[in-house]
């Protein structure tokens, strides 16, 4: 079974290494978010995301997305930031907005789905993002298995993957809720999922800066 840690600002020193440890070896951890549980691999390791891919029996064929700790780190993730992308970032990171971007090209095709984009997210989550500044950026597709609920509770995870996973920060129940808002931002910019952040809210954002959104 997974080893459980309980994860907040206050163990995150204690910690930040060995989980550093088990990302760079490959391994899978699950880490809270502003949202559910997520499954966090090395976003740069093909073998690490094909696990992550075999964990879930997810062959859906979308990009993965990846969760970061910095802005900073995003030139590791993307090729490039459009406007938009910037306009968005400072109105609504740290939260739950997942921008696809273009794909650095040494990212792996199975992070990419082929498509040539990652999704990537600044979380809310402080103690996430904390870690995250010193592990760098880690995959956070929901930590569950294709089809099934989203989990949020340390619990939870345990319960479904607990076997196939290394490690689970715990930091008690996550919100839940909405998941994170998706928004292709290629022009033209196309809302892919609606979430915590609405279609009208980010419309209402890029139309102060003359961008239209598409349907």
């Amino acid at each position: 079974m997974a080893t459980v840690h309980p994860f907040s600002l206050t163990t995150l020193p204690v910690l930040a290494a060995s989980v550093g440890s088990v990302i760079q070896g490959g391994g899978l951890i699950a880490i809270p978010t502003e949202t559910y549980y997520g499954l966090g691999a090395s976003p740069f390791d093909a073998g690490a995301v094909d696990r992550l891919l075999s964990v879930k029996n997810r062959e859906d064929g979308k990009p993965i997305l990846v969760l970061i700790g910095e802005v900073g780190q995003l030139p590791l993730l993307a090729a490039d930031m459009p406007r938009v992308g910037q306009i968005l970032a400072e109105a609504f990171w740290p939260g739950a907005l997942t921008m696809l971007l273009p794909a650095h090209p040494s990212l792996p095709s199975n992070l990419t789905a082929g498509s040539g984009l990652v999704g990537v997210r600044l979380s809310s989550c402080v103690p996430l993002t904390e870690l995250l500044k010193q592990t760098g950026p880690v995959t956070g597709t929901s930590a569950n298995r294709s089809g099934s609920p989203p989990a949020t509770t340390g619990e939870e995870v345990q319960q479904e993957l607990g076997r196939e996973i290394d490690l689970i920060l715990d930091a008690g129940r996550t919100p839940g809720g909405l998941p994170s808002t998706v928004v292709d931002i290629r022009q033209p910019i196309r809302f892919v999922r609606e979430g915590t952040i609405t279609r009208q809210t980010i419309r209402n954002v890029l139309e102060t800066h003359g961008i239209e959104l598409s349907t």
